[in-house]
């Protein structure tokens, strides 16, 4: 029988001969992009508290290390970031959690962070953003501020998107990058505030927008490959409307159905070439449009990837994947259901239906060597889905997850608020 990870483990303060190594490795890429943090109401900030933070790519953990040393904290992070390396990101204080999962234990052990007197650090959005913006926050979030009853601050970062997007990692060379760590609630605060009070602030807070800051402050990325990856989060051609046939090469976008191209600008913009109308010169525009066609499909019930042939590799503990086998995954509106049979014949199902997942977490192109993927959770284990179909896009089932959450939750009479789910 495999084992498990064991998820309950109490967190670990993070231990004295590593914390100043933590800030020595997060201290070259803070200098060499000369990230500006400004404070507010959090420079002289003693812990417990709680730290709040958008997530755009590894430097945010580099940045909120920079920003709060020498404090010890305690990081909540994806079991793959635990994978031979266990022991180190215990050792330093991180919490392992399982993406878009309702996770009591996790609770618990925040309220031991604070306990112990030390600093605790979440990632709302649970994903890197796919095109610098929100990502939607759990409504569960300012239950969890009462519930600790400490400061709660808010670190948005901007500029790292557009220096590494999650969909083409390499850097662009993007200085100064900039972060707002910003005291948002005292506990008095918190007390006299409804949980509803809380959350809108909290979403207040996390509104960003890092192609927008990228034209707002000048700068310019210098990269020659930057619109290389794109067609992963852009999947949907704005001119033609055929989905799936977009593809890039060096700084331009091209719909390989219709023939449109656009080519990006060193400040992000996007621009139609041969004199032809460009329908969204900022890439979040483009993404929120595919977000309204698949809203649309999800309105008048007819949203199914089809079943799609997939190949499915298991994380049930922090060593390593496990090739699970072959098999089909279907996402429609009834949510999730994946099939697979293992090397040795036996059978394996996992469904997710569409109350249990506001979200969803995707990647692209994982570890370089395996493709795009969805990755599923429970409790337990982690499927690594991936689809072997060019004829779907991950990034639309993870806008679909969202939207299908959104209908059901109007469909109870619950409809989410602004920003939450």
């Amino acid at each position: 029988m495999t084992e498990l990870f064991d998820m309950a483990r109490p967190p670990i303060r993070t231990r004295w001969f590593l914390r100043p190594l933590t800030y020595l490795l997060s201290l070259p890429d803070v200098l060499a992009h000369k990230t500006m943090i400004h404070y507010e109401g959090t420079k002289d900030l003693k812990g417990p508290y709680l730290i709040l933070s958008n997530h755009n790519a590894f430097m945010d953990f580099k940045v909120l290390t920079k920003a709060i040393y020498p404090r010890r904290a305690n990081y909540v992070v994806a079991i793959d970031g635990f994978i031979g390396r266990e022991w180190l990101l215990r050792n330093v204080g991180c919490i392992c959690k399982r993406k878009f999962t309702s996770d009591s234990t996790l609770v618990r052990q925040l309220v031991k962070v604070v306990e112990n007197g030390d600093v605790a650090v979440v990632y709302p959005e649970a994903r890197y953003s796919l095109c610098g913006t929100t990502a939607v926050l759990p409504e569960s979030l300012g239950k969890l501020c009462r519930l600790l009853g400490v400061p709660v601050a808010v670190l948005i970062c901007h500029g790292h998107h557009v220096n590494s997007p999650f969909w083409n990692l390499r850097s662009r060379g993007i200085k100064p990058t900039e972060a707002d760590f910003k005291l948002l609630f005292t506990p008095g605060d918190l007390k006299t505030l409804t949980v509803d009070e809380i959350n809108a602030r909290l979403v207040q807070a996390f509104q960003y927008d890092d192609f927008a800051w990228l034209r707002q402050k000048g700068l310019q990325m210098h990269y020659d490959k930057r619109a290389e990856g794109l067609q992963r989060v852009l999947y949907q051609c704005p001119s033609c409307g055929t989905e799936y046939e977009m593809s890039s090469q060096g700084n331009e976008l091209i719909c390989k159905h219709c023939g449109k191209r656009w080519t990006m600008h060193p400040d992000g913009v996007l621009e139609a070439l041969d004199g032809a109308p460009t329908e969204f010169p900022h890439v979040p525009d483009w993404y929120e449009w595919e977000r309204l066609q698949v809203r649309a499909e999800v309105e008048a019930g007819t949203y199914d990837s089809g079943e799609l042939p997939v190949d499915v590799r298991s994380l049930p503990n922090a060593r390593r994947f496990i090739a699970l086998g072959s098999g089909v995954m279907r996402h429609n509106m009834d949510g999730f259901k994946v099939h697979v049979r293992g090397l040795l014949g036996k059978e394996y199902d996992m469904e997710l239906p569409v109350p249990s997942l506001y979200s969803c977490h995707i990647e692209y192109n994982y570890l370089d060597k395996w493709g795009d993927c969805v990755d599923l959770n429970t409790l337990t284990d982690t499927w690594y889905t991936y689809p072997k179909s060019d004829r779907c896009s991950v990034t639309k089932m993870a806008l679909a997850t969202e939207e299908l959450y959104f209908a059901y939750r109007r469909k109870i009479g619950k409809p989410c608020k602004p920003g939450l789910a």
